[in-house]
């Protein structure tokens, strides 16, 4: 399996898309996604912070995906002390923190992994 990262193309309709292994969300989808993840935050922390419990409550965990051709679980979720999105990957004894920003999902991708679309759509928005 190699890494991939998320495609963006034209739908039918001409509405954009966002394509994660097969499976698509509408620009519409992914804003009421966050929409949905921001409906108690006032700034910048608490919207992240949002958005870490949505993805908390809804993604599967343990999954497995690959990290530089290499092999890893998907262990669990954090909030770093910059409120990044964090997973934690093991590969044997050895564990990592990721930025989910930066994690290829698998193909299949685990359950609530549109929640991981919606964080990096809000993510883009405020770069």
């Amino acid at each position: 399996m190699t890494l991939r990262r998320a495609s963006a193309g034209q739908g039918g309709g001409g509405k954009k898309r966002i394509l994660r292994a097969g499976k698509r969300l509408t620009k519409e989808r992914l804003e009421g996604l966050v929409a949905e993840a921001l409906v108690d935050g006032y700034n910048e922390s608490e919207e992240a912070k949002g958005l870490y419990t949505v993805i908390e409550d809804n993604l599967s965990f343990p999954f497995l995906t690959h990290l530089l051709d290499t092999e890893v679980e998907v262990e669990g979720l954090d909030l770093n002390d910059a409120d990044e999105v964090v997973v934690t990957c093991r590969h044997g004894m050895s564990r990592q923190r990721v930025p989910i920003l930066d994690l290829p999902l698998p193909n299949p991708p685990p359950e609530g992994w549109e929640w991981i679309e919606a964080y990096r759509y809000w993510a883009r928005g405020r770069r």
